[in-house]
């Protein structure tokens, strides 16, 4: 067809940095400090185990708990570890790639937790961290989660600098950070001096927040149907193994913070710590590919160096060049009482999060069932096709068709399209019209006002007829020539 961008051609995508390849598991290390929104987060993070090689899951300490302060105990995740070990064999019906429960008690260890910030005695959590920095069989990528404090992975990153000197800079190459806020002084006051020079990628969420304490403020009306008691009790609470009923919902007198006492039994509580992990789920998306790309954990902007903070929605806003946590984190900052923020300023904040709440929430659902249910009887996603590069270039006033020929479902269910623009995520900021836009196929023009070098961002959408109705993406990147 004339003026048609052919696709079938290999392009070379210039401009971006590929974090982790699309076909490699992501690995990842956990540390927590056991709060309460950890333990419900841990539930999720089991269901989804399947998703990465999980190299370590550690307890550590944080400005809100420790030992002796509000601590959940040294063995805070063996409940959750023992009641996925009654579910793990019914979970590999639905892929086998779940690990066993053994393999995840061997990798379960107590981090740094004596006090706030305590990086100075090597602990078993710490040394388990460099072993697997270390370790030269295995170069892909680490994600270092800070679910509480940075304190554990610090003493690990210190045990690497006096030990290891020689080996900084391999092991800086490995890390990946993702941090839920700065929980204690550690990257402020040790990593981010004595690593920084490496660029390690840091992405440090506030974003959080619309999944934590105060969602009932920050989800939209239209989306917190699914952390109501109601859809909670049906989908995951009752009658989906030992699991999902470890799972602390909201339960009779607890609230949430500032007086917010809204809550009902078994609505949902608090995961702040989930978009550390759901970032790392390949949903298709593409968001390993950059912070600011956007996914199921967020989207963030570069705002020093390699870190990655939240985009805040007011005109010459400065980001702090010291902590990003409760006290200067703009969104929970927002939330606090004599706030100036308007109620649009929040929703545009904690967009990046909600959009997906629909479809994190039923995928959740689906995981809940596979702990029960046989294959035949649950839902699981749709796998999502393009029929031709997802990086493109095109000149303005180009033609393009976008093709979903060959997508399918595992189950055979019927499937819904949606082409979208993520205009936040592109360079060019205007809008462009889709045609078709609900069917497998699409097409558009590249407007006539783009610049070389700007981006647009479509993402398909693909969601299928099953229950719960779950969605999988891809999303195709247009370059500018």
């Amino acid at each position: 067809m004339k003026g048609i961008v052919s696709f079938f051609a290999t392009v070379i995508f210039l401009g971006f940095s590929t974090l982790v390849f699309a076909e490699e598991k992501p690995r990842i290390i956990v540390t927590s400090d056991g709060e309460i929104d950890d333990e419900c987060s841990m539930v999720r993070f089991l269901l989804y185990a399947n998703e990465w090689d999980i190299e370590g899951i550690i307890t550590s300490s944080s400005q809100y708990h420790w030992q002796g302060h509000k601590w959940a105990g040294d063995d805070w995740a063996q409940p959750l570890l023992q009641a996925y070990a009654k579910v793990q064999p019914n979970l590999t019906r639905h892929d086998s790639r779940y690990p066993t429960a053994e393999y995840l008690q061997a990798h379960t260890f107590l981090g740094n937790v004596k006090a706030e910030g305590e990086m100075t005695e090597i602990t078993p959590g710490s040394e388990h961290i460099v072993k697997v920095l270390l370790d030269e069989s295995d170069h892909r990528p680490v994600w270092l989660q800070a679910w509480g404090g940075t304190n554990t992975i610090a003493r690990a990153l210190k045990t690497i600098e006096e030990k290891h000197p020689d080996k900084m800079e391999y092991v800086a190459n490995k890390i990946r950070f993702f941090f839920i806020w700065e929980q204690d002084k550690t990257y402020q006051e040790y990593i981010r001096p004595r690593w920084g020079k490496y660029q390690i990628l840091t992405i440090i969420s506030d974003q959080f927040w619309a999944i934590a304490y105060q969602w009932n403020k920050i989800q939209p009306s239209h989306m917190r149907q699914y952390f109501e008691a109601s859809w909670m009790n049906d989908n995951i609470l009752n009658d989906h193994g030992p699991l999902c009923s470890a799972y602390k919902a909201h339960v009779k007198g607890s609230y949430g913070l500032s007086g917010d006492y809204n809550f009902t039994v078994g609505d949902f509580r608090s995961e702040g710590d989930s978009p550390a992990f759901l970032h790392t789920i390949n949903t298709g998306l593409r968001n390993l590919e950059s912070p600011g790309w956007g996914g199921w954990g967020g989207r963030y902007v570069r705002v020093r160096d390699n870190t990655w903070l939240d985009p805040v929605p007011v005109e010459g806003y400065i980001h702090p060049e010291g902590r990003w946590y409760t006290s200067s984190a703009w969104g929970r900052n927002s939330m606090r009482e004599g706030t100036k923020t308007t109620e649009q300023q929040r929703l545009e904040y904690f967009k990046p999060m909600w959009r997906w709440s629909k479809a994190l929430q039923n995928d959740f659902a689906a995981r809940a069932d596979w702990s029960v249910k046989p294959y035949e009887t649950a839902n699981h996603p749709p796998q999502v096709k393009i029929a031709h590069d997802i990086n493109l270039k095109a000149k303005p006033g180009a033609n393009i068709q976008l093709n979903a020929a060959g997508t399918s479902d595992p189950d055979g269910d019927a499937l819904s399209f949606r082409w979208w623009q993520y205009q936040e995520a592109g360079t060019y900021k205007k809008t462009i019209s889709l045609s078709n836009a609900n069917q497998p196929s699409t097409t558009f023009s590249v407007p006539k006002d783009a610049n070389k070098n700007d981006t647009i961002h479509l993402i398909l959408e693909v969601t299928d007829s099953g229950t719960p109705m779950l969605t999988r993406y891809k999303r195709v990147i247009i370059e500018i020539e």
